[in-house]
Order: structure tokens, then C-alpha cells, then sequence
């Protein structure tokens, strides 16, 4: 265990990495330990998948394009979870393996969303990895993506007749917060919980580890610093998307009547790797 100064310069460094980085980050804060989360282990888990195969339910994933988006459909595809798997975005994906034959894609105008609402009919779970940065689209255009458009989707989805809502979020999102980005995660998160879904599940991950394809620096700074800390240390402040993709498979089919269910970081961590 890093001694003495080190351990001081390190939380120095983090305390200032977290105040210049932490409002142009794509970061996905303690809350309470999510229901279920001690029921998943390696003997119950595989009847919980077993179980919700049966149902065969549908699902929506909105921001498939994304880091997440991505992980998150080859998770679910391989899982075998559903009946039927719909891609809801603003283009075409297009996939030569063979395991995305069976993907639906609705592709939709944001900007018209009530439109297309019928893409977000009959889907009994939703996925939200929707988002942008206030440094790639603005601050009005960040505003428009990471709010409206999420909103919008979530007021669609629920009217379409979905149960159970998915929304990955960010480690400190809070609507009375002064940095613009937290603040609108948080304001998301309250708002879609008026809608009253079934279930509403918020994931609160901190700086996502993954190779972009896209250049963000901020976050490539970022993710360099916390790969080179402890293990102990980096679990607080980052998280990889595999481990927060494992978090959201595995509390979807662990049965929860919670209606409202929040996963901070380290409540990822330790489902994730369930």
C-alpha cells in the first residue's frame, strides 16, 4: 500500500483531475447497494438467465454505436436473453457476423422523435446508453442529446408499452450540481422517474476504460492515469465498460420489486464481476 506523501500527492492528483476533467468527461456516486446484488453468484445467476430466457421478452437499445452500446448488444446477443433485439438510432449499424442477423433496426430523426414513435412499441426492456460531450457537440448540443433526446425516448418507450427502463448515467450526476454535464444527468434521472416505469434502473458508473475509436484526450488522459494506480485506488474513480456491461445483464434478470434501482460505481464493480 502506497505510503505517506505518496498516498497524499495521489489523492491530490485525483481531487484535480476530478475538478478540471470531470464536466467534458463521458464518465458514467455512494448510493445504495442495489436489491439483488448479494443474490448474485455463481449457482443462482444461471437459473436467473435460464428463467428470463423463458419469458421470452423484447428489448430496445438506444446509443448502440457507443463504447457501451456496442458491448452491451454482443453481451445480450450472446446471452441469448431475448426473443427479439431492436437497435433504435439515427443510421444503419452495418454487421457481417453472423450473430447480428437477427438484429432489428428502427432508424429514427431525433429531432421528430414523436414520429417514429411506433419504433418504441412492444419492447418490454429498454437500454439508454445514449450521450455526448459538451466538447464534440457544445453546450446546447449536449444539452439536446443527453437530455431531450433521452427524455423524449424514455416519454416514447413508456407509452409504448415498456416495463422495465435502463439508463446509464454518470458517477456524480446531480441536478442542483454547477458543472452543466452532472447536472443534466442528474435532471434526467428525475425526470425519467416520473414517468413511472415498473422498474427504473440507473447505472452511475466513473470514467469508462475502453479504447475509443473516436479521439477524446480528455478521457485518453484520464483512462492513462487511473491504468497506472492501484488496483484498490482506480476501482473508485473508473470502471471498465465489460464490467459495466456484466452489471447491467446480470441485475436484468435477477428479479427486483424495487421500482427504482440505483448502482453507483462500486456497486458495478461487484456486479460485474458476479
Amino acid at each position: 500500500m502506497p505510503q505517506g506523501t505518496g498516498l497524499g500527492v495521489g489523492a491530490a492528483v485525483l481531487l484535480l483531475l476530478s475538478a478540471l476533467l470531470l464536466p467534458h468527461l463521458n464518465l458514467e456516486g455512494p448510493e445504495e447497494e442495489p436489491l439483488g446484488s448479494s443474490m448474485a453468484d455463481a449457482e443462482t445467476l444461471p437459473k436467473f438467465r435460464e428463467d428470463f430466457r423463458m419469458q421470452n421478452k423484447s428489448v430496445f437499445i438506444l446509443g448502440a454505436t457507443g463504447e457501451t452500446g456496442q458491448v452491451l448488444l454482443r453481451e445480450i446477443l450472446k446471452e441469448n436473453l431475448f426473443s427479439k433485439v431492436t437497435l433504435i438510432g439515427r443510421r444503419k449499424i452495418e454487421f457481417e457476423e453472423e450473430a447480428y442477423k437477427h438484429v432489428h433496426q428502427e432508424v429514427v430523426d431525433f429531432e421528430k422523435l414523436d414520429e417514429y414513435s411506433s419504433a418504441f412499441q412492444g419492447h418490454d426492456v429498454g437500454f439508454c446508453c445514449l450521450g455526448t460531450t459538451r466538447s464534440k457537440a457544445g453546450a446546447d448540443g449536449f444539452v439536446r442529446v443527453d437530455r431531450d433526446y433521452v427524455l423524449k425516448s424514455a416519454e416514447l418507450a413508456k407509452a409504448g408499452g415498456c416495463k422495465h427502463f435502463n439508463l446509464l448515467s454518470s458517477k456524480g450526476a446531480d441536478k442542483s450540481s454547477s458543472f452543466l454535464y452532472l447536472q443534466i444527468k442528474g435532471e434526467v434521472e428525475a425526470k425519467i422517474e416520473e414517468f413511472n416505469f415498473d422498474r427504473y434502473t440507473i447505472f452511475r458508473p466513473a470514467v469508462l476504460l475502453c479504447n475509443r475509436k473516436e479521439s477524446r484526450p480528455a478521457e485518453w488522459l484520464t483512462r492513462k492515469f487511473f491504468g497506472s494506480l492501484p488496483t484498490s485506488w482506480a476501482k473508485d474513480y473508473s470502471v471498465p465498460v465489460t464490467t459495466v456491461v456484466r452489471a447491467m445483464v446480470n441485475n436484468l434478470i435477477i428479479p427486483s420489486d424495487k421500482k427504482m434501482e440505483l448502482l453507483d460505481n462500486q456497486a458495478i464493480h461487484n456486479l460485474g464481476k458476479a
